[in-house]
């Protein structure tokens, strides 16, 4: 495992136990950004969770927006868990401290979905600018207007797909049915391998702006969650199973506990060292 960034400084750890959900937000100085990042599904249980994926359908209406419809279960995730109001509390402590700073958000898989909610959230609820989303190996979740809805409030949001990937594939896209299937927001860059003789090479191709370029990932089978568990020759998985519960030191109260259901928030204080931006910026802060 590599070590963290310089500079880097987490201040909001969230796991709910119940849904087995995992969210961190930092402040990453070097960048000056801050970075709120949602853990993916585990390895093992991919499997159960892709099936689900073949018979979920269009369940809920996103407010604000007509017309566009999402997947219950992603929405539910983010929305009526532990994860956002431990999100949004780290957000504003950030704030108070660095000022108007970028705000990226990023996540694989299902962590993927949420991170795409979460920087569509910051943006309608809590008037978000200079936010940007980065996902890796992320599922549709919502149909064409929501879609569009989506990439005209935070246009600076790329998914990475990699090669064969199944999970980008699902919920499954009926071109025949543009009202009612899924679809993609942009934009995409996929990634597959070229080879030359016994070289192989991996490509970037940056697709079109529809959320659906049928050269891209859509060109080939979703077939491999070989594909999905690793991007950039990076591992996104557990090496063992194990549940979502975790052990914690007793010293760690002093920054947080659980609440009846177990689920764990520990929170910290930016560092009282921080730079604050020039006081200027306030009246144009990321969050009202």
């Amino acid at each position: 495992m590599e070590r963290p960034r310089q500079g880097f400084e987490v201040i909001e750890l969230i796991v709910d136990v119940q849904h087995c959900l995992q969210a961190y937000v930092g402040v990453a100085k070097d960048l000056n950004a801050m970075v709120i990042a949602f853990r993916g599904t585990q390895e093992h249980s991919i499997q159960n969770w892709v099936e689900d994926l073949y018979w979920k359908q269009l369940d809920i209406n996103y407010p604000g927006m007509p017309g566009a419809m999402v997947h219950h279960g992603f929405y539910y995730a983010y929305h009526n868990t532990t994860i956002r109001p431990g999100i949004l509390d780290a957000v504003m402590r950030a704030k108070d401290l660095y000022g108007d700073i970028n705000v990226m958000v990023t996540g694989h898989s299902m962590g993927g979905a949420m991170a795409s909610f979460c920087g569509l959230d910051l943006v309608v609820n809590h008037e978000a600018r200079n936010g940007q989303v980065l996902t890796f190996g992320q599922p549709r979740i919502g149909n064409a207007a929501f879609a569009s809805y989506y990439s005209d409030l935070v246009p600076h949001s790329i998914r990475i797909t990699n090669g064969h990937d199944i999970v980008p594939h699902l919920p499954p896209y009926y071109p025949r049915f543009p009202q009612k299937t899924y679809h993609h927001f942009p934009r995409e860059v996929w990634l597959y391998n070229i080879g030359f003789g016994s070289l192989v090479y991996q490509v970037e191709k940056v697709c079109d702006s529809s959320g659906e370029d049928p050269s891209c990932s859509r060109s080939v089978t979703g077939n491999s969650i070989a594909d999905h568990v690793v991007y950039y020759g990076v591992g996104l998985m557990a090496e063992t199973w194990r549940s979502c519960k975790i052990v914690t030191d007793p010293r760690l109260k002093e920054y947080g506990g659980e609440d009846v259901n177990g689920n764990l928030m520990l929170s910290r204080n930016p560092s009282a060292a921080a730079l604050r931006l020039p006081s200027d910026s306030d009246a144009n802060s990321n969050f009202s």
